[in-house]
């Protein structure tokens, strides 16, 4: 199969797109620290790879900023957003530095941590996937740290901010 069955323009191109907005991602920011300050980005393409050790994998833009600095520090920080917090990811999701301007932030495990989130993960890269414009990052679960069994999270759906809710049975 050819690697060019689905151009980065088309109409083969816009189907794809609207096929994955049909799947419901969790909305997560990715921090790291260069040189004390912290960057970060919003993040849909983020899941668990492994139990035993436990590992996430996570998807970056090739063209991020952000990547490039997790690939010095070969570490970085994992905010699963609650669904209170979706000015955090439309701010983090922008394009350019300063993204931290004016948002609380502390430090854990030596990374940059954003307040109520609904889970924490801090990982350490164990390797790299080259997937064209984007690096998948396969990393290890450092630490861990759960919100609140209240804390709803934060999902992306049909190109918009929602949350789950259980099914009545």
């Amino acid at each position: 199969m050819s690697t060019d069955a689905f151009p980065r323009s088309g109409a083969a191109a816009q189907e794809f797109r609207d096929v994955m907005a049909a799947v419901v991602s969790p909305v997560t920011v990715v921090t790291a620290l260069d040189d004390g300050r912290p960057h970060g980005t919003t993040v849909s393409a983020f899941a668990s790879l492994s139990m035993a050790p436990p590992m996430v994998l996570v998807s970056l833009d090739e063209r991020s900023h952000l990547l490039a600095v997790v690939r010095r520090s070969g570490r970085f920080g994992l905010n699963v957003l609650g669904a209170h917090q979706a000015d955090l990811a439309s701010v983090f999701a922008r394009p350019g530095p300063g993204k931290f301007d004016g948002v609380s932030w502390s430090s854990s495990e030596g990374l940059p941590r954003l307040p109520d989130a609904a889970a924490w993960i801090a990982a350490e890269v164990d390797g790299c996937v080259d997937a064209r414009d984007h690096t998948v990052l396969l990393a290890r679960a450092t630490a861990a740290e759960a919100g609140g069994e209240s804390l709803k999270p934060l999902t992306y759906h049909r190109r918009s901010f929602g949350t789950h809710t259980p099914l009545a049975y």
